[in-house]
C-alpha cells in the first residue's frame, strides 16, 4: 500500500518510519521540518506544510493510507498561539476529512478526557482542559464517519530512532535527564497517575493497523503509573541519584488512568517496552553525546517554538 505519513520526520514518525522502511508498503514522508533542519533517512520525503492545501492535495492523490501525525503536540506548545494551534491541529484535519476518502490513521491523546476518576474507557465522558486536548477532540469528531482509526495515546517516552529530535518534555524522559544532570529528582506529591507508552510501541500499533479494517477510537498505553513510583524506577536505573519528595496536596488535572482493553482484545495490542527501557535509552544517548546540552530548549516542543521556530508557523499556507 502507498502510505503517506504527515509529520513523519518527528519523534513518533521517526519510530514509525524505522518499522515501515523494510515493509511491503511504499512509504512517503510529508513534513514541514518544524523541529529539524534536514531529513536524513533514506525514505522518500516531501517538504510541505499541512496547511498548504494545494500541495497536500497532490500527495493525497497518491496515497492509499494517510497516517496523520502532523500536529502541534503538548499543552504548552499549543498555548503559545491559539489560532495557529487550531489551524494545524483542527482545521487541517477537517479539510482532510472533507477531501480524502482513503484510510486514515489519526493520533489523538488521552488528554481529551480531562480530569476524571477511575479507569477511563473509550466510552467515558470527555472534557479536555487544554487547547491541545480541545483541538484533538474536535478532530476526532471530523473523522467519525470516515475509514479512520483513532489512537488516543498515553504520554510517550523513550527513543524513537537515530535521527529525529529527542523530546525531553515527556515525563519519563524529563525525569531521566534531570536525574543525570542534577543527580537528584524532586517530586511534588507523586500520587498523580499517568498513562505512559513507549514511542516504539505506539509506532508498532500504527504500523500493524495500516492494512487493517478496524475503525473507531482506541486508547493506547503501556501502563498507568503514579509519578512517585515512576521516579523511584528512574532512580534505580541511574546510580547515585537522590530523590526529594515534597509532601504536598494539590490537584493535578493530569491525574487520570485509562484502560487499553479494547485495543488489546480487538487489535491484539501488546506493548513490549517498559519505563526502564526508555530510561536506559535516554541515558545512553546522553552519554553518547547525541544530546549535548540538556537545557537546550530545542528538546521541548514549547521551548523550541518559543526560541527558534515561531516564524515557520505564521504563514498558514506553509510557504
Amino acid at each position: 500500500m502507498k502510505v503517506l505519513i504527515t509529520g513523519g520526520a518527528g519523534y513518533l514518525g521517526g519510530a514509525l518510519t524505522d518499522i515501515l522502511k523494510n515493509s511491503k508498503h511504499d512509504v512517503r514522508v510529508y513534513d514541514a521540518l518544524m523541529y529539524e533542519d534536514d531529513y536524513l533517512k533514506d525514505i522518500p520525503f516531501v517538504l510541505g506544510d499541512i496547511r498548504n492545501r494545494q500541495h497536500l492535495r497532490e500527495q493525497l492523490k497518491w496515497a492509499d493510507v494517510v497516517v496523520w501525525l502532523a500536529a502541534l503536540v503538548g499543552d504548552g506548545a499549543c498555548a503559545l498561539n491559539l489560532d495557529i494551534s487550531t489551524q494545524i491541529n483542527q482545521e487541517s484535519v477537517k479539510w482532510l476529512a472533507d477531501n480524502y476518502d482513503g484510510r486514515i490513521i489519526f493520533t489523538s491523546t488521552c488528554s481529551v478526557y480531562g480530569a476524571r476518576e477511575g479507569e477511563l474507557t473509550e466510552d467515558s465522558s470527555t472534557g479536555p482542559l487544554s487547547v491541545y486536548g480541545i483541538t484533538k477532540l474536535a478532530s476526532e469528531g471530523f473523522l467519525k464517519n470516515k475509514n479512520a482509526i483513532i489512537f488516543r495515546l498515553g504520554t510517550l517516552y523513550g527513543v524513537g530512532d537515530d535521527y529525529a529530535r529527542i523530546r525531553l518534555d515527556l515525563v519519563v524522559n524529563t525525569m531521566t535527564a534531570r536525574a543525570i544532570s542534577d543527580g537528584k529528582l524532586k517530586v511534588f506529591g507523586g500520587d498523580q497517575f499517568r498513562p505512559i507508552l513507549h514511542v516504539r510501541d505506539a509506532a508498532q500499533a500504527i504500523a500493524d493497523n495500516i492494512g487493517s479494517k478496524h475503525t473507531g477510537i482506541f486508547n493506547l498505553h503501556g501502563e498507568n503509573v503514579k509519578i512517585l513510583e515512576l521516579a523511584k524506577r528512574v532512580v534505580k536505573q541511574i546510580s547515585g541519584t537522590k530523590m526529594d519528595v515534597v509532601d504536598m496536596k494539590f490537584e493535578d488535572l493530569r491525574n487520570y488512568q485509562v484502560s487499553n482493553q479494547k485495543a488489546t482484545k480487538t487489535l491484539g495490542f501488546a506493548p513490549k517496552l517498559k519505563a526502564e527501557d526508555g530510561v536506559r535509552e535516554v541515558k545512553k544517548i546522553i552519554e553518547d553525546r547525541r544530546i549535548k546540552d540538556l537545557d537546550n530548549p530545542r528538546y521541548t516542543n514549547e521551548g523550541h517554538l518559543t526560541m527558534f521556530e515561531t516564524h515557520k508557523l505564521v504563514d498558514e499556507n506553509g510557504q
